[in-house]
């Protein structure tokens, strides 16, 4: 799964297309109207707000993505959707350069990413994040299990854009990694690292993972260990940069305040900035883990969940009926399967989600949640049941229109920026997607059956396949309280920070 914590230095954090892999979730197409007979409305500007009076039960109306496609002298793919409403645009580039990628030295993609803006020819941290200021231009970037990003956000005025792109060209392609920088990106980690032996959802997640994927380079933490992060050395920073960092492995996003013509230079520039080199082999697909509980015993009154098995890598074609299958099941809030037998119904949780997180091959399906440690194991019980029922039964007509006009209805809000649609543009060329994969995504799910969810979500899922790791005290177990009708005021579990 990507991982989608920022890094702790002096980065901006991106958060991924939930992202990258999340974004299926926000987009939708709107509902077709029957008002063709009616007289048309007066004009009104392109980027008005509509009040709710005017929507009168119809859906909002959305952006046109015209996607524009090439790729660079070097190799780069390039997404380019030309957005005119504000004097400005978003760019991301977006490398297969994860911490999948790091081989024996776990944690060298995160840090080589913290590295870049720390420091430049003639620039050192400071310097350069007072360049990105005094222009009014924003840095960002992020390592995850798939991939790393770079991102820049400017005003597409001349004076303004042409030294916030070299800036950025320099940082990206040029960094010096310097030794004091270095140390003290290091320190942050390890101090993380000490942190995170008193977060039981920290300790879960990482045993999680290290069950589920065995000898893959999806099992280890993205930013690595305490015990391999204080011998990575510059020499190896450089080579990961040299071979990661390049053209070829590379994905250039761009949306805003740009011509065609703009948007191609803006691209060459950057990709001429980067290393010269291939694409990287994406890793190899994982193994089937061996189904089983794995408790760790940890001194706290909650007592962390956490159930998963093999999902499905980004290109599988079952993806649609699997989100939306897995947004009745526990993927939404309130009023789905999960929430309301086991917060609404009995107060056992705050909280229990589940989710989908297809990757470059199979990555989890994973079920979250914490209860009170006197009933974990009768919570753990039922949570297993109503897995077992629903991929039995199957959802309901209801739940899946209901499903499918929530998916529909939040389709505005994911291409209401252009950050979020350089996201998405950075997910479809990143996992080579089609162009028209926004659209076809939306036409499949509302084309779906219940037969059809059904069938999906037994192929890639099953009950006695999963993968469980608790973290909690052991204590006597108590059963359950009775299921009510009504909800419950308050849970009987009370949420740790």
């Amino acid at each position: 799964m990507s991982d989608r914590s920022a890094p702790r230095y002096t980065l901006f954090g991106l958060a991924l297309i939930a992202a990258v892999v999340g974004a299926a979730l926000l987009l939708a197409r709107p509902a077709q109207s029957d008002n063709a007979s009616k007289p048309a409305p007066a004009a009104r500007p392109a980027n008005s707000l509509q009040s709710l009076a005017e929507l009168d039960g119809k859906a909002p109306s959305r952006r046109q993505l015209n996607i524009q496609h090439w790729n660079t002298a070097e190799g780069a793919r390039v997404l380019f959707v030309e957005a005119r409403e504000l004097p400005m645009f978003d760019l991301r580039l977006t490398f297969a350069a994860g911490s999948s990628q790091d081989g024996a030295t776990q944690g060298l993609a995160t840090l080589t990413n913290a590295m870049l803006n720390e420091g430049v020819a003639g620039k050192d941290v400071t310097a350069i994040a007072e360049g990105f200021e005094g222009l009014g231009a924003d840095f960002g970037n992020g390592a995850y299990r798939d991939m790393a990003v770079a991102s820049l956000r400017s005003l597409s005025a001349t004076d303004k854009r042409e030294p916030a792109l070299k800036l950025f060209t320099e940082v990206v392609g040029q960094p010096t990694f310097p030794e004091d920088a270095l140390k003290r990106i290091k320190n942050q980690l390890l101090a993380g690292f000490e942190y995170e032996k008193q977060n039981p959802g920290k300790i879960g997640g990482k045993a999680l993972f290290a069950n589920l994927y065995g000898n893959h380079p999806y099992a280890h933490p993205s930013d690595g260990t305490a015990q391999s992060i204080p011998g990575i050395t510059l020499q190896q920073l450089r080579d990961f940069h040299g071979k990661a960092y390049t053209a070829g492995n590379a994905v250039i996003a761009l949306v805003g305040d740009l011509s065609r013509s703009e948007a191609e230079a803006i691209a060459a520039q950057v990709s001429a900035g980067l290393p010269k080199g291939p694409a990287l082999a994406k890793p190899a697909q994982p193994a089937e883990p061996k189904p089983g509980i794995t408790h760790i015993d940890f001194p706290t009154k909650q007592t962390h969940l956490m159930l998963a098995e093999l999902g499905i890598d980004r290109t599988d074609p079952d993806w649609p009926a699997l989100s939306l299958g897995n947004q009745i099941l526990g993927g939404g809030a309130f009023g789905t399967r999960l929430m309301s037998e086991v917060r609404e119904k009995r107060g056992l949780t705050y909280g229990v989600y589940s989710a989908f997180s297809p990757m470059q091959v199979r990555g989890p399906f994973m079920i979250n949640l914490q209860t009170r440690a006197e009933l974990s194991e009768a919570t753990l019980k039922l949570v297993q049941d109503i897995l077992t029922d629903y991929l039995k039964t199957g959802p309901s007509q209801q739940e899946l229109d209901d499903a499918k006009r929530e998916l529909a209805g939040s389709f505005p809000l994911s291409n209401a920026s252009n950050s979020s649609i350089v996201g998405q543009l950075g997910a479809i060329g990143f996992y080579n997607l089609p162009l028209t994969w926004i659209e076809d995504f939306m036409q499949q799910s509302q084309a779906l059956t219940v037969e059809q969810v059904k069938a999906a979500m037994n192929k890639h899922l099953a009950a006695d396949k999963l993968v469980i790791v608790t973290v909690g005290p052991k204590v006597a177990q108590q059963p359950l309280p009775a299921p009510t009708d009504k909800n419950t005021a308050q849970p009987l579990g009370v949420p740790e920070h």
